[in-house]
């Protein structure tokens, strides 16, 4: 399913009750709505929700904005060391509006958020953008993009700069896969088998590198988020992992410390993905926040 929003086309699937209170899922860089585990959307649906998930500009079937050009990531990251303001086609606060006027178009008008990585920071900026829409918000395995926080380990930077040799689906997911193996969870295992099925999937399905770059300079040029993070008024839950060598977890801490009343999780062993076992402890602390949001309970900060 499409709809059109100023000018872009935006896919997104639906499960669960149309009625229901409606989740908003918001993935990360590069990632397809696709990426989602099954287990999650279905735990969520499960427990009387409508799970809405969908495709970021510039990836998947939404639509690309190869009109922009392709970014210079190295010449920017220069920019950057001299102090100079990354130049970016779009901004997140650009894909935070794409998220409304997804609401809009489904005839949404409260949802509760649930953004990884990336989609942690979009969900942020809709939270604090729109707060009349917002019942709750979620932010896994993101950041406040405050100046001073630790970036990602060495060789991750490295890997996430590189393309894959083609452009042919089997390359495309063998460059992902080996992403994957970096910023994995060391401390739960992943269904190899079902894993690098669903990988190569998505490459099959969409493959486009340089809307990943101009996604990329959305997140390296939005410098002033954390400022905007003390407008958030709904319940906000906070979880990272201990291993994410990707957004390592003072990232987390710092977003929870900046939103009143958040409240933090840690996941011991957790990286910068979502095996089964990670997948099931998202759940776990997922599930109950939507539903202590819903019924209007304090969400106590820890």
């Amino acid at each position: 399913m499409n709809f059109t929003h100023n000018g872009l086309r935006i896919e997104y699937e639906s499960d669960g009750d149309e009625t229901a209170p409606a989740v908003v899922l918001t993935m990360g860089l590069g990632m397809q709505l696709t990426a989602w585990p099954t287990s999650l959307v279905q735990a969520i649906v499960q427990a009387g929700y409508r799970v809405i998930r969908f495709d970021n500009r510039d990836i998947g079937l939404s639509s690309s904005l190869d009109h922009m050009g392709v970014p210079n990531i190295g010449w920017q990251l220069v920019r950057s060391r001299l102090g100079l303001a990354i130049r970016s086609p779009y901004s997140l606060q650009d894909m935070a509006l794409d998220a409304i006027g997804l609401l809009d178009a489904l005839g949404v008008q409260r949802t509760h958020l649930v953004g990884v990585s990336m989609g942690g920071m979009i969900s942020q900026r809709i939270a604090a953008t729109a707060p009349g829409r917002v019942l709750s918000l979620t932010s896994v395995m993101s950041s406040s993009g405050a100046p001073g926080l630790p970036g990602a380990r060495s060789d991750v930077t490295r890997a996430l700069l590189k393309r894959p040799r083609s452009q042919r689906p089997q390359d495309v997911a063998a460059h992902a896969l080996n992403m994957f193996r970096l910023i994995g969870s060391p401390a739960f295992p992943q269904d190899m088998p079902a894993f690098e099925q669903r990988v190569l999937a998505d490459a099959v399905r969409s493959h486009n590198p340089d809307g990943v770059a101009r996604q990329l300079l959305a997140v390296a040029s939005d410098t002033r988020r954390h400022t905007a993070l003390q407008r958030i008024d709904c319940p906000t839950l906070v979880v990272h992992g201990t291993a994410d060598p990707l957004v390592p977890i003072a990232c987390g801490r710092d977003t929870a410390a900046r939103i009143p009343g958040a409240r933090f999780e840690a996941i011991d062993g957790m990286g910068h993905d979502w095996p089964p076992g990670v997948a099931a402890l998202l759940a776990s602390h997922i599930v109950p926040h939507l539903q202590a949001a819903q019924a209007g309970q304090p969400v106590s900060s820890t």
